[in-house]
């Protein structure tokens, strides 16, 4: 695969991504969105399926990584490195993309989200943040567990994805999506994307307690440099005192499951 369709697949794919992740948070979060309050299992399956749309548009291009995570698992495994550099680019201008398409879709209900007259905190009519539609933020501030909580996450994603790809972890440039030369079974059929979207429900609902499961420094610092400068009413810190965990704990969570994949099988 060339270097553009890696670029243009992992950016396409990753927009795809975001636009269904970011757009799940604000449909619950949001004031006069028709799913609020409809709870965490929504936003896990809103992100599986973020997962499952993303990987399956950018599998026939790039493989489907979408995440820096993976693709520093991938290669580990692989010991190919020359392309990471075009991964991360293309995921990390996707999300961005992403993150203003999801505003878009929403920017009605963006611009609702102000103080009416004569309200006061804690009513129904107060604006809510809404960092947390675009980048995660922990229930309990404390470094070390936050950054563990993510390592731990991301070895839960990378190491089973591998499983996936096992047999075929030295072909150079492989993803997650349908695998060249295989016709049958699981590595032809590719379904290992609908297996990894599953993957990341289940880690939503088992692992994304503390933290909100970043597992992707792409979708959390992408998105949150996007809320940053958006004109969004009341929009709140995109608190950037606490975005260097979503970054680092999946890049060594990614980097220790490629070495542990590789060290067991």
């Amino acid at each position: 695969m060339s270097n553009w369709d890696i670029f243009f697949g992992e950016l396409i794919g990753t927009a795809i991504l975001i636009l269904f992740g970011a757009g799940v948070c604000a449909a619950v979060t949001l004031r006069f969105s028709k799913a609020r309050a409809s709870g965490w299992i929504v936003i896990a399956f809103g992100w599986g399926f973020a997962v499952l749309a993303g990987a399956y548009t950018a599998a026939p291009l790039s493989g489907g990584h979408l995440n820096p995570a993976v693709t520093f698992g991938l290669a580990v495994d692989t010991g190919v490195w020359d392309k990471v550099w075009i991964y991360i680019l293309g995921q990390m201008a996707g999300a961005m993309i992403g993150a203003i398409l999801a505003y878009l879709v929403y920017f009605a209900q963006f611009q609702a989200n102000v103080r009416k007259t004569g309200t006061t905190e804690g009513t129904e009519d107060e604006p809510v943040p809404t960092l947390g539609i675009f980048s995660t933020i922990p229930e309990i501030r404390n470094p070390v567990a936050n950054l563990m909580t993510e390592i731990l996450a991301t070895i839960a994603l990378v190491l089973p994805l591998l499983a996936l790809v096992g047999s075929n972890r030295h072909v150079e440039g492989i993803g997650i999506g349908q695998i060249a030369g295989q016709t049958e079974g699981i590595y032809g059929s590719g379904i290992a994307i609908l297996l990894v979207a599953l993957l990341v429900v289940g880690i939503g609902l088992s692992l994304g307690g503390p933290t909100g499961y970043a597992i992707n420094p792409a979708r959390d610092l992408g998105p949150r440099i996007v809320h940053s400068v958006l004109p969004i009413p009341n929009k709140g810190t995109s608190d950037w005192g606490y975005s260097w965990i979503p970054v680092v704990g999946p890049l060594i969570g990614g980097l220790l499951g490629g070495l542990i994949y590789n060290a067991a099988f």
